[in-house]
């Protein structure tokens, strides 16, 4: 294809290293790089150039990477930060800036754009986890920057990472995709810059638009068109091509298919638009491969339609590799080739910063010049010779005969100038960003759609003659968007390991408990669903806090609706996780039948096992990470908590926080099964991030009794049954005993009874072990439990069983110093806010299951832990009644299982006297 005068479009240019002076931003990877337009008349003594903003981004590798990992070490980043650096183009130096007010949290993976001379931030992931999905905004038309907050009313596009945001027709701020802990998303978010109060609306664009996608690219045109191009969709598939989405003047959005053909797929890219021209450079392709040879670096070229890569005009698909001394090779591509890094422009110059290529984060400034050849260039080894600013070369305005070249559609209305909006500080609108926006005659605009390329050049500087005032900002933000931030570690790239390689959380850090809990409420208006009303309590404020559960009327759930499954045939566990896996869609299965036969139960335990072999009894774990209390077979609340605050899977966020589970993974709960099953799986996909430890229930002698048993035997068919019961059994006596974080919290999950003093002693058990064969060691570490309150020190007797103690607020402050210790983390205990505070706050009871054994309507709650070490409460409550049932839980539906809760009430309240009899004690055990 040729454009219209005859002249082929022009390939992608090079990318050279850019010596630069000043203090650099260092290795880092997934920030954001964004072009801000000058302040002031050149010449002028208050006149600032234009300059790069880069902010945030992971700054360390996890698990010891380093040149020679590869895909199968894996890589995990640590070290966000919050920091913000400064490059001057013109003088061609870094600068550490320090802004009033106050900042953003550390983070990568999050979005940013120009607006004017401010740049707004939003989302991402950091020590704690996902980012609030606040605007933050960094103005820069003082001499000293600031940060401010915006106040943005209802609600919003939520926390998420791995997504876009640009500014549309100098205007509409837009947030696009992404992950928010949980799936990929193809939402549509806008805020209109022009309106006060701020306001986030969800769009419903017309037309095919992307699928549901993470780590995709944005840059917006200068006449309002914005490119999302590539990114990773929910299969861990990388996607090619490009979407464009506008803005018709009767307000419609609409998404149109980009044309030509991309060179490659691909995402963790970046990409910015130079006039007509969107750049791409580098980007993954999962399973630790990049987008290598000339086709790291490409161009859609939305004037002629086409893609081109180094080479030439793209007419399929490329299927290269970098090779220098290949025949045709090119030794510059490497330098391309890399991930997670970020782009922005100025004038035609394209500025490349950071990255990651095998396993090395980079800090190296690429830089490359796409000035077509007929304009003054500006060489790219100095590309400050002469000064850059505002005033530079306008790129043409773009055909007006449909979004993308096509026909029949309006192009996209550029804003004017709107009055200043009463609050300067936090004001995002696009009148502050350009004081002297250009209004497009749109008879001019229709005349550029005919004339040839020579009488563009005339028609742009009729058209800055034309327009109102100086128009060095406004050229400035025709070309400062893009620089989508390219996010941190990937899950479909495989990550490191939680070995000694990985760098220690600093001595200095203390663990802190959030003062306020995550809560998930069930909509009472969508009963049975697993959405929810999201709030924050303040953890002080919890009224059941010290109220154990008290016991309502049983009742069954009412009958479950038939799970569509879809089964794989890659290994027993990836079809597990294939058939379970479904943090929102699952439901309890009609047919009671479980999906996988003995076999494969046995398969799943002989490969879980012999990853429970190479693990200590008390695993070193690194932060951040969830932590789950007991879930007792009730598998629909750990779909709840995983649907509500991210899943362990390549569209969660496995990829950035380990997950912890306390044990008691089997009993009382009617889905036992599809409990401990999924979590094995989930071990055997990542075995360095996915950590079980051992509960009482994990024990023949207690789950034959408890539900367990009878599940595998109703399930599986009596023979079939006891063969997988027993089976399971058996690997749990190799599991774990406890975990300890950072060493300064120690997981467990019962207690520390009598006889643990030390860390060693619980370390010093050898596994495989039985209950039965077990030490006193062992029965504290499973059975004990804390005194009723912080006033009740020392050990008493615990109602649990004979020989069993509980122990007071003295021993666990004592046991703290003695291992140099700061939290103990436990589980063993419901309690009716889902976790529970003894000791002053050194020790935690945490109860994962909501609504125990379908009678104590109380919460469930996991908790986060950051790199930072703040502990984060989250919390979701019981889902309401369905039907006439009296019942909330689907856990719930099988006569045996209320019938054996029935006989086998839960432990009662810590205090209260235990019953004669009692046939959930050790004793009658």
């Amino acid at each position: 294809m040729e454009m219209e005068d005859g002249e082929p479009p022009r390939i992608a240019p090079a990318y050279t290293p850019c010596t630069f002076e000043g203090e650099s931003p260092g290795p880092r990877c997934g920030h954001t790089l964004t072009s801000v337009a000058p302040v002031g008349e050149p010449g002028s003594a208050n006149y600032i150039g234009p300059r790069l903003i880069l902010f945030g981004g992971a700054t360390a590798l996890e698990g010891g990477a380093g040149p020679a990992a590869g895909a199968a070490a894996g890589i995990r980043l640590a070290g966000a930060t919050a920091d913000v650096h400064c490059f001057d183009v013109n003088s061609r130096t870094w600068n550490k800036l320090s802004p009033v007010g106050e900042p953003p949290s550390p983070r990568a993976a999050h979005a940013a754009t120009a607006v004017g001379t401010m740049v707004v931030i939003q989302g991402g992931i950091g020590p704690a986890g996902l980012a609030t999905d606040d605007l933050h905004v960094l103005d820069l038309t003082q001499t000293r920057p600031k940060w401010h907050r915006v106040v943005v009313q209802g609600a919003g596009p939520g926390p998420r990472y791995g997504h876009v945001m640009a500014l549309v027709g100098q205007r509409f701020l837009l947030s696009i995709s992404g992950n928010d802990g949980k799936r990929p998303l193809s939402d549509v978010w806008s805020l209109d810059t022009a309106a006060k109060p701020y306001e986030w609306k969800k769009l419903d664009p017309e037309g095919e638009g992307p699928p549901p996608c993470m780590y995709a690219t944005a840059s917006a045109r200068h006449d309002g068109l914005l490119l999302l191009c590539g990114g990773r969709d929910g299969n861990s598939v990388p996607l090619p091509g490009a979407f464009g989405l506008a803005r018709h003047r009767d307000g419609r959005w609409e998404w149109a298919v980009a044309p030509g053909v991309s060179p490659s797929a691909r995402y963790q890219h970046a990409a910015v638009f130079v006039g007509l021209r969107l750049h791409v450079s580098g980007g993954a392709l999962g399973g630790g491969r990049m987008v290598e040879d000339a086709s790291s670096v490409a161009v859609l070229d939305t004037a002629a339609g086409v893609w081109c890569d180094r080479k030439a005009m793209v007419s399929v698909a490329r299927t290269g590799r970098y090779s220098a001394d290949a025949p045709g090779g090119d030794a510059s591509t490497e330098l391309t080739r890399r991930c997670r890094h970020a782009a922005a422009s100025v004038a035609d110059i394209i500025f490349v910063y950071g990255g990651l290529r095998g396993g090395v984060l980079l800090d190296d400034l690429l830089i490359a010049d796409d000035t077509p050849p007929e304009q003054p260039t500006l060489p790219p080894s100095a590309p400050a010779k002469e000064p850059v600013s505002g005033s530079a070369r306008k790129p043409p305005m773009p055909p007006r005969s449909g979004i993308l070249g096509g026909e029949g559609r309006q192009g996209v209305a550029v804003a004017s100038a709107v009055a200043a909006p009463d609050d300067r500080e936090e004001d995002i609108g696009a009148e502050h960003a350009n004081d002297h926006l250009h209004e497009v005659d749109e008879e001019s605009a229709e005349q550029l759609a005919r004339i040839n390329k020579e009488e563009m050049e005339v028609a742009r500087r009729a058209m800055e003659r034309g327009g109102s005032g100086d128009l060095t900002g406004d050229d400035m933000d025709d070309r400062r968007y893009g620089g989508t931030p390219p996010p941190p570690t990937a899950a479909s790239l495989a990550r490191s390991a939680l070995d000694d390689g990985r760098s220690e959380t600093p001595a200095f850090k203390n663990v802190t408990l959030y003062r306020r809990a995550v809560v998930v409420a069930a909509d009472p208006a969508a009963a049975g669903s697993l959405g929810g009303l999201v709030r924050q309590l303040s953890i002080d404020h919890l009224e059941n806090e010290g109220r154990r559960i008290s016991f309502g009327p049983e009742g069954g759930a009412g009958p479950p609706k038939l799970l569509n499954r879809q089964m794989s045939m890659q290994g027993v566990h990836k079809k597990v996780l294939q058939t379970l896996l479904k943090p929102r869609a699952w439901k309890p299965p009609t047919k009671r039948q479980f999906f996988l036969d003995v076999h494969g139960v046995v398969e799943l335990c002989d490969l879980a096992e012999n990853i429970f072999k190479n693990e200590p009894s008390v695993l070193q774990v690194r932060a951040p990470v969830k932590i789950f209390g007991d879930l007792h077979g009730q598998f629909g609340d750990l779909m709840r908590l995983f649907d509500e605050y991210g899943s362990p899977s390549t569209a969660g966020d496995i990829a950035y926080i380990d997950y912890l589970f306390l044990g008691d993974y089997v009993d009382r709960g009617a889905h036992s099964l599809e409990t401990i099953i999924l979590l094995l799986a989930l071990k055997i996909e990542h075995p360095r991030n996915v950590h079980l430890i051992r509960g009482n229930h994990e024990a023949a002698d207690i789950n034959a009794l408890f539900g367990f048993r009878i599940e595998c035997i109703e399930r599986m068919g009596e023979q079939a049954g006891i063969w997988a019961w027993q089976r399971i059994n058996q690997l749990f006596n190799w599991l774990p005993l406890a975990a300890l974080i950072e060493k300064k919290i120690i997981c467990m999950h019962g207690g520390i009874g009598r006889s643990i003093q030390h860390v060693s002693q619980i370390e010093e058990l050898q596994r495989p072990i039985s209950m039965e064969a077990g030490s006193m060691v062992l029965m504290d570490l499973l059975w004990s439990d804390p005194t009723e309150n912080d006033s009740i020190e020392g050990l008493r007797p615990n109602a649990r069983g004979p020989g069993l103690v509980t122990f007071g607020p003295d021993r666990v402050m004592e046991f703290c110093q003695n291992n140099d210790l700061q939290l103990i983390i436990r589980a063993h205990e419901c309690v009716m806010d889902g976790f529970e505070r003894f000791a002053a706050g050194h020790l935690i009871t945490l109860f994962s299951a909501t609504n125990y054994c379908g009678t104590a309507n109380n919460a469930g709650a996991i908790l986060v832990l950051g790199r930072d070490l703040v502990v984060f409460p989250k919390m979701i409550h019981p889902l309401p009644p369905t039907g006439n049932s009296g019942s909330s839980s689907p856990d719930y539906q099988d006569e045996w299982m209320q019938e054996l809760n029935s006989q086998r009430p839960p432990t009662p309240t810590r205090g209260r006297p235990q019953p004669a009899n009692d046939r959930n004690s050790l004793a009658f055990i």
